[in-house]
């Protein structure tokens, strides 16, 4: 018996960050190793990216939402099947830390996402001035913040692509996969509660 028409596993994870954290162009630098200019993502991209998990081939579905106030009220929308977050802070932009701080606490709050492993990418390395991984991890108090899941704290840039696919693998190793996801079927359907909230 042949495996035509087979789907590999996959796992849903979610991108999210303040707006201006760096989320679409890190996402743009690791898909196609270039760099794009990048405008405010109103709504959400999704890309697929093949993996290994244990020697076995999965695709990974990342959903990078935006990051606007006015998004973030829908970021809960997203949660449902999801198996891991990705969250991106600017660690050069020290005025907004303690935003992006309680923005992901609100997030770990989420009955929808107990126990869900996270990877927290320290973005902007490349910035002088910039927060280190550790200084990221004292300021934020992850070992507390994350002690009921999987977490990892990834030093990269955006810009010059270090440290973005560490991370991602990091992120592939942590997840749980489905065989059975719809992406069409979840796409249309976010599409139309998104813009619902968006026009109110």
């Amino acid at each position: 018996m042949g495996l035509k028409g087979s789907k590999l596993p996959e796992a849903r994870v979610l991108l999210l960050g303040l707006d201006g954290a760096g989320k679409s162009t890190l996402l743009y630098k690791l898909k196609y190793n270039e760099r794009f200019q990048t405008v405010p993502t109103v709504g959400f991209n999704v890309e697929m990216f093949d993996a290994k998990q244990k020697r076995r081939k999965i695709t990974l579905t990342v959903w990078d939402v935006g990051g606007q106030q006015i998004m973030r009220a829908n970021w809960k929308n997203f949660y449902e099947e999801t198996a891991g977050l990705l969250f991106v802070v600017d660690c050069s932009d020290k005025g907004r830390l303690d935003e992006a701080k309680r923005e992901l606490e609100h997030i770990l709050r989420s009955e929808d996402l107990e126990e869900l492993p996270v990877v927290i990418l320290a973005n902007k390395q490349d910035v002088g001035g910039a927060l280190t991984a550790t200084e990221l991890t004292q300021k934020f108090n992850l070992r507390k913040m994350c002690s009921d899941r999987n977490w990892f704290v990834q030093p990269c840039s955006a810009v010059s692509g270090v440290g973005l696919e560490d991370g991602f693998r990091r992120m592939v190793h942590f997840v749980k996969t489905t065989d059975d996801a719809n992406i069409k079927e979840t796409v249309k359907y976010l599409r139309s509660k998104s813009m619902k909230t968006i026009k109110k």
